[in-house]
């Protein structure tokens, strides 16, 4: 289970002994005393039990830091009698929560760790899979976070040890999360976060243990959707994903029990507010290098569902998608799906582009990225992703789907802007987007094609 060699990988548990009057001293008034460390006592064992989960996929090292009376020895042998020998305990240091976590965070990289993630035990909705999200994300960047509703955070990893996170910062008030944001930006830390959640502090909070205690399903299906200056569109995008419309619960982030899925915003590099409003909106959010095959790879490669779709964040999905994701995986020999192309704009030639898309997809096998491709996890790992394109990446990793089985159209249409075939003229992009396949299909480099296609500007193939 724990182990007291750190390994690359190493998670930090904050919790303390479940002493009546002194656990979860805010939930006194509504619990009492004993009622408050009862629970306290049950949200930490749960929040074992994830980490023994993740400890069962994962090599990781684990150390449960507590908090106590002035005697740590006799608190290690309470520890040790609640909680059983297998865990490595410390006593956590003096001072406020900032210095502890400072503490144990160098501690732990003092050690030899090269990834650590700290957490709490009051955020019961933290499973397993979001922990390896969490360590998964520090391969690629300095620092991951976990909003919490309250505007703290209940997650925090680095790849290395950056004391101005832990210093200055308001502790225990609602501008902790943004304090460490921007903490993290002024030393030019590459951030990744997951979707937010709530912490159980207040009495308002009890309804979320409930919930929880009736047990946590895995998401079913991970949206993926790169970005790059989407800041006008990104959160009206996100709300219209879920069913009938409607933002997560706060306790559930995007991984509600009636939805059962989690959107992924993988941005690259955009300068406008995109990140800032995708956090807000629920959603677990990355940065990656510009360039759609890498984010969408990235976001892939941390997503919990079973079945992935990559949506490009100028296209909405129709509703009742759900049902016909699923169904259409169902289907023998099918082995990924995408929907018909619906473009918002109301010229005659945009009609004429609908109908070519719907029998290049149907009779080719062909359908592109902007029709919201989707296939199970396994698929897409089996294959390697998307291959590292500048540009056709869709294009490729289809052509290598319709080799293993059959990709089936929902007879549903997606609704896509038309903002690109605006930008040029209808007939001009699709003869520039068709040369671009031409050319591909000839031998010319994806390299170089990039370059004639960026500079033509057309930015979509139809």
């Amino acid at each position: 289970m724990a182990a007291t060699k750190h390994l690359i990988e190493h998670l930090i548990i904050f919790t303390r002994y479940p002493q009546p009057g002194q656990a979860k001293t805010r939930l006194i008034p509504a619990l009492g005393a004993e009622g408050a460390a009862a629970l306290q006592r049950q949200m930490t064992e749960h929040t074992l039990k994830q980490v023994q989960t993740l400890l069962n996929r994962r090599s990781i090292s684990t150390t449960v830091w507590f908090a106590g009376t002035e005697n740590p020895e006799v608190d290690r042998q309470q520890m040790q009698a609640w909680l059983g020998s297998a865990w490595c305990y410390c006593p956590q240091s003096a001072g406020n929560l900032g210095n502890r976590m400072a503490y144990a965070v160098q501690a732990a990289f003092g050690m030899g760790a090269q990834r650590v993630v700290v957490i709490g035990t009051d955020c019961p909705s933290l499973g397993a899979e979001q922990l390896a999200q969490a360590f998964q994300i520090l391969a690629t960047h300095d620092l991951v976070l976990g909003p919490a509703v309250d505007g703290g955070y209940y997650l925090i990893g680095l790849s290395r040890m950056i004391p101005t996170l832990f210093t200055n910062i308001a502790w225990s008030t609602s501008e902790v999360f943004q304090q460490t944001v921007t903490a993290a930006k002024q030393v030019n830390l590459s951030i990744g976060y997951l979707a937010t959640r709530a912490d159980i502090d207040r009495p308002e909070d009890l309804p979320i243990w409930e919930t929880v205690r009736q047990g946590i399903t895995p998401p079913a299906i991970s949206v993926i959707i790169p970005t790059l200056n989407e800041a006008h569109r990104i959160s009206a995008l996100i709300q219209a994903i879920l069913p009938q419309g409607q933002l997560p619960r706060p306790n559930q982030a995007t991984e509600s029990t009636n939805t059962n899925l989690e959107i992924i915003v993988v941005d690259g590099g955009s300068q406008d507010d995109t990140v800032t409003l995708a956090q807000q909106s629920g959603a677990i959010v990355l940065s990656a290098p510009t360039g759609r095959a890498q984010q969408m790879n990235q976001g892939a490669q941390i997503a919990a569902g079973s079945i992935l779709l990559f949506l490009h964040a100028d296209t909405r999905l129709p509703a009742d998608w759900i049902a016909d994701v699923q169904a259409t995986l169902s289907r023998l020999h099918v082995v990924a799906g995408a929907f018909e192309l619906h473009i918002d704009g109301q010229e005659p030639g945009l009609r004429w582009i609908e109908w070519g898309v719907k029998w290049r997809s149907r009779l080719l096998q062909l359908p592109y990225g902007d029709q919201a491709l989707f296939l199970k996890a396994e698929t897409f790992h089996q294959l390697g992703g998307f291959p590292a394109l500048p540009i056709m990446e869709d294009f490729v990793f289809v052509r290598q789907l319709r080799s293993i089985g059959h990709i089936a159209i929902v007879p549903r249409a997606v609704t896509t802007s038309a903002r690109r075939w605006h930008k040029l003229g209808i007939l001009k992009t699709t003869l520039i987007n068709q040369l671009v396949i031409g050319a591909y299909l000839l031998g010319v480099s994806p390299d170089r094609i990039a370059r004639w296609y960026r500079q033509d500007g057309s930015g979509r193939r139809s």
